[in-house]
């Protein structure tokens, strides 16, 4: 099973607000997900983000792949370097 930690859209329309999920590769976005470890809101200034490191961590040493997006949310955050 490939994991990868993702974006999940919530909020309205025109409105976005993403939660930072943990999912099976083969789920579609807004589907089905193993375990949330955080937010991103991209509509205030600056934009609010808040990951949990810990769970963080732990799924990237256990082989979670991060999207490109969720990459560098966790560089903003100081998770990864």
């Amino acid at each position: 099973m490939a994991v990868k930690m993702r974006l999940r859209r919530m909020g309205a329309k025109k409105a976005p607000f993403y939660r930072v999920i943990v999912a099976d590769s083969r789920s579609p976005r807004d589907g089905r997900f193993i375990e949330e470890i955080g937010y991103y809101n991209p509509l205030t200034n600056p934009a609010d983000i808040k990951i949990d490191a810990e769970k963080a961590k732990k799924w990237l040493g256990n082989g979670a792949q991060p999207t490109e997006t969720v990459k560098s949310l966790l560089k903003k955050s100081g998770i990864v370097d």
